[in-house]
């Protein structure tokens, strides 16, 4: 691992300027010239992952529950985890939205698996955490 980050934000969508410039920065920083060109998809991603944790997994929590953000910079890929106190999902339950339909949620995760080059979610005891990855192209 080149270079590893964390930050801790509240449950409020207002947070989402906040953690994207802490993005930017890493980012910025990260010396490998492979990150500029992923950084729109991945920050979109983690965006949408962000946004998710807030409408979704903390709907009904208060707005001072964190969510923990962590990126991990490697020689071939940037890995971001999105750690939230909500209740349990299966992601395999969601509808993929039809083409050309305009239905009520189901987006998010379908962008999100087309942005990335992987995510997973994970329950790891008390907390969710999604895991994105973005791969360098010319690594």
């Amino acid at each position: 691992m080149l270079k590893q980050d964390n930050l801790i934000v509240q449950s409020q969508l207002e947070q989402l300027t906040e953690v994207q410039q802490w993005f930017q920065r890493f980012c910025a920083t990260s010396g490998m010239p492979w990150v500029k060109d992923a950084y729109d998809q991945l920050n979109l991603a983690l965006a949408e992952g962000f946004t998710n944790a807030v409408r979704h997994a903390h709907a009904e929590l208060p707005a001072e529950t964190p969510i923990q953000l962590e990126l991990h910079l490697w020689m071939d890929r940037i890995e971001a985890q999105i750690w939230d106190w909500g209740d349990p999902f299966d992601p395999s339950l969601i509808q993929e939205p039809e083409p050309g339909t305009l239905s009520e949620g189901g987006y998010g995760w379908f962008l999100l698996r087309r942005l990335a080059d992987q995510v997973e979610y994970k329950r790891d005891r008390d907390r969710n955490c999604l895991w994105i990855v973005k791969y360098a192209r010319d690594a």
